[in-house]
């Protein structure tokens, strides 16, 4: 059983569904939790990700009800199925509780988490927790499996899944043609997250940055990728749009984007690692409403927030959070990327120096967690 709760958990669920299905020879069952990417792979999810991709203290206030009517009745289902392993995935707030529901009334049932919370970076003790409640982590970062080891939880390095897609990241000629973007203009992709409260706060953010850039950089062309679910907001939010902008859905469609633009502006999450594939360099930002951000802050122990910043420990990629999630800085770190070919082709390098040190070029990652979950088993 595979449960995530976000657009970025089901895409990583469908990578390992793949490799699983690949591993015995078709001879599994799959049930749980997931959005369309698991759902090509066969999946008949017991629900959508709408009410669980959420993020920040008072949006998920309002949804909390409905999220632990979800968590009762996936753990539930395990414990009524009695699944072979349970693996969750990402989402640590929904998926989590589940796991924990499942150990509560079902000890014997197997646990796993796939992408385990960053603990090292903020409230360490909640490793000590998990060990509680899980069997086995399937860690993306070579550091993780000694940190976890230290509470006494068996955890296994099988790198980061998101190292699977920089094959996908093609076709970014002909996606110009297709959407009639002139070959010379200069794109820039903006990404302001997958989840709704997301898109609340940095849409309009990212709008007035683009109308700066665009007041100095003639001919600029934007393009828009947008999950299902907050699609109708994006199109609701880029209604006077400052530059001609073409606004997509679908993952081909999303990495050939990609490929096709010069530089991008990012919301921070499991897209810079897509956006570090395609060498396309980026600056990344983020932010929540006041309230939430004054919680969290004192909690951070890391200097960085992007994945690619805190494998070199650098600021090899911009990031402008909270309070500097402000137009005026935002186009100020993006137009060098746009307009300097040397200030983009010095991150496209600390883009690959990052990604090697994540495995790129070993062992399929997805296929390492697969293989790692039936030796678990066996």
């Amino acid at each position: 059983m595979l449960i995530c709760g976000e657009p970025s958990g089901d895409m990583l669920g469908a990578q390992l569904m793949a490799a699983l299905k690949e591993l015995t020879g078709g001879a599994i069952e799959i049930t749980g939790v997931g959005g369309e990417a698991m759902k090509a792979q066969g999946l008949q999810p017991l629900f959508g990700l709408e009410a669980t991709s959420v993020t920040g203290l008072l949006e998920v206030v309002s949804h909390i009800p409905e999220i632990l009517r979800r968590v009762r009745r996936a753990a539930d289902y395990a414990v009524a199925t009695k699944p072979d392993a349970v693996v969750v995935i990402d989402s640590p707030d929904f998926t989590h509780r589940i796991a924990k529901r499942i150990k509560r009334l079902a000890p014997d049932l197997h646990t796993i988490n796939y992408v385990a919370p960053q603990v090292w970076a903020a409230r360490a003790y909640r490793a000590r927790q998990m060990a509680r409640y899980f069997d086995l982590v399937l860690a993306l970062l070579p550091f993780e499996p000694p940190f976890f080891a230290g509470y006494g939880l068996k955890a296994v390095f099988v790198g980061h899944p998101a190292l699977e897609r920089g094959r996908q990241m093609v076709g970014g000629e002909a996606f110009r043609a297709r959407h009639y973007i002139p070959p010379d203009a200069p794109l820039l992709a903006v990404l302001p997250g997958s989840r709704g409260n997301e898109v609340k706060y940095l849409l309009p953010v990212f709008a007035e940055t683009v109308k700066l850039l665009a007041a100095r950089i003639p001919g600029l062309h934007t393009v828009i990728p947008a999950v299902a679910h907050v699609a109708g907001r994006i199109h609701a939010g880029v209604g006077d749009w400052p530059t001609p902008l073409t606004v997509i859905q679908g993952e081909t469609e999303k990495f050939a984007s990609f490929d096709a633009a010069d530089a991008a502006l990012a919301a921070s999450g499991t897209v810079t690692t897509e956006l570090a594939l395609a060498k396309t360099p980026m600056v990344v930002s983020y932010k929540v409403s006041a309230l939430t951000a004054a919680l969290y802050r004192p909690l951070v122990r890391v200097k960085f927030y992007t994945l690619v910043n805190l494998i070199l420990d650098r600021l090899a990629v911009p990031e402008l959070m909270q309070e500097d999630a402000r137009p005026e800085l935002l186009a100020g770190a993006i137009y060098p990327l746009l307009t300097d070919p040397a200030a983009a082709a010095a991150q496209v390098a600390d883009l690959s120096q990052a990604l090697a040190q994540m495995g790129q070029g070993a062992e399929n990652p997805s296929r390492r967690a697969a293989q790692a979950i039936l030796d678990f088993l066996a």
